[in-house]
């Protein structure tokens, strides 16, 4: 039950982040779940394996190229759903920072503490 929460908030945000920031389309709510879930996938499978290849540069850059990863990781979500559209490198990096913040500002906001 937990998972589907967090999908259906991730969709919401990802509905009114693309409302408010220009570059971003979305074309409906079920489009906005595809995209949470793609999104979610991407993070479990794709994401551990980039940031192992990209390990160097990562401390390197003190983790801020883990920002370009997430980045990707949006972009690439673009050409997996259809009705997602994402217009430039930037915007999916603005994307990804919004989303993360938002996720994680609502998420300690449900989360239920059970010490």
């Amino acid at each position: 039950m937990n998972l589907i929460l967090r999908i259906l908030i991730t969709a919401i945000l990802v509905l009114l982040i693309a409302n408010l920031l220009p570059g971003v389309e979305v074309a409906t709510f079920l489009t906005s779940v595809y995209v949470a879930i793609v999104l979610g996938l991407l993070n479990i499978f794709v994401k551990p394996i980039i940031v192992l290849f990209t390990l160097p540069v990562t401390v390197f850059t003190l983790g801020l190229f883990l920002l370009v990863i997430n980045a990707l990781l949006v972009l690439l979500c673009d050409n997996i759903v259809g009705g997602f559209n994402v217009n430039s490198f930037w915007t999916a990096m603005l994307f990804s920072i919004i989303l993360s913040f938002l996720q994680s500002i609502v998420y300690n906001l449900t989360s239920s503490e059970k010490d």
